[in-house]
């Protein structure tokens, strides 16, 4: 009897990469409660802030690894200089853009006062 030892193979192959795409998003998901990274300032529910959000740096953390190190665009479009009112650029923030990978940023994730901050830096 002669099996084919490709089939068997490819089958292993399969399973693994369905396996990684499922475990990733999974991550990709997790709201991210019981990390470090969830920012101690935000503990209290309210958004507390010292009201010096930094725009710059709060887009090259949540932003950057989409849109690019200078923001010029890479899996994501350019962000500065699109001409984007302020209510569609919170819009677009808070509730992700349908039909594409921009994701939401909810307030836990994101403060008001960080994306005000963000469109300020991109309008500038």
């Amino acid at each position: 009897m002669n099996k084919n030892p490709i089939i068997p193979f490819l089958l292993i192959i399969f399973l693994g990469v369905g396996l990684v795409f499922l475990l990733s998003s999974y991550g990709a998901t997790d709201d991210g409660e019981d990390t470090a990274d969830n920012g101690t300032e935000q503990q209290d529910g309210d958004n507390a802030s010292s009201g010096d959000a930094d725009g710059e740096s709060v887009a090259k953390d949540n932003c950057s690894s989409c849109h690019g190190q200078d923001f010029s665009g890479g899996m994501g479009p350019a962000l500065a200089g699109t001409g984007v009112d302020k209510e569609t650029f919170v819009k677009d923030v808070r509730n992700g853009i349908e039909g594409t990978a921009m994701p939401a940023f909810s307030e836990s994730q994101i403060s008001d006062e960080e994306i005000d901050a963000i469109y300020e830096f991109f309008t500038k």
